[in-house]
């Protein structure tokens, strides 16, 4: 929870050492130091963040709906924790870390690619105007894309209004491209 409010740089040993009850010699010894704690936590983060939520779009047949239901539980999901918020994990580090740490790159590479993916392949069930594959991958990385700056977005809005209207506007423009 740490890296996720406040960031790589912004942690402190001794904020892991207090939040982890882990000593600063076992932060290394144990964890493998800061950065290999802080990359841990990516692989934390899908499992109890994204997975949950991502689940529905992964099935085979998910469709708008199911784009929309992700985007829903992680606004509901950040509603009920206080908005503003953290925003997400990965978003967050896509900006502070990764343009400058291959290692955090390649972990937030992952995460957009499985999103792209599961994006694609539902927005490929919806598609009844036979738009090419290519297409759909655009369309697909637009929503990544998107992804990102509405959780950058959450960091800053007291409301989920705001959040949700978007989304709202967003699929809809993507239904009228698909049908």
């Amino acid at each position: 929870m740490r890296f996720w409010h406040r960031g790589f740089e912004g942690t402190s040993i001794d904020d892991l050492v207090k939040a982890t009850g882990i000593s600063r010699h076992g932060i290394y010894t144990e964890a493998g130091g800061k950065k290999a704690l802080y990359l841990r936590c990516f692989d934390h983060y899908q499992a109890t963040v994204v997975s949950p939520a991502l689940r529905a779009v992964e099935v085979d047949g998910a469709g708008l709906t199911e784009i929309a239901g992700y985007f829903e539980h992680q606004i509901a999901v950040a509603e009920k924790d206080g908005l503003p918020g953290p925003g997400c994990f990965v978003a967050n580090a896509s900006t502070e870390t990764a343009p400058h740490d291959g290692d955090v790159h390649d972990k937030v590479h992952q995460h957009n690619a499985r999103l792209k993916l599961a994006f694609a392949k539902a927005l490929k069930n919806t598609n009844t105007k036979a738009l090419d594959d290519a297409a759909l991958a655009r369309i697909a990385d637009g929503l990544v894309i998107f992804a990102t700056g509405l959780w950058s977005m959450s960091r800053l809005t007291p409301s989920a209004d705001p959040l949700r209207a978007a989304v709202n506007e967003t699929l809809q423009m993507i239904e009228a491209r698909l049908r």
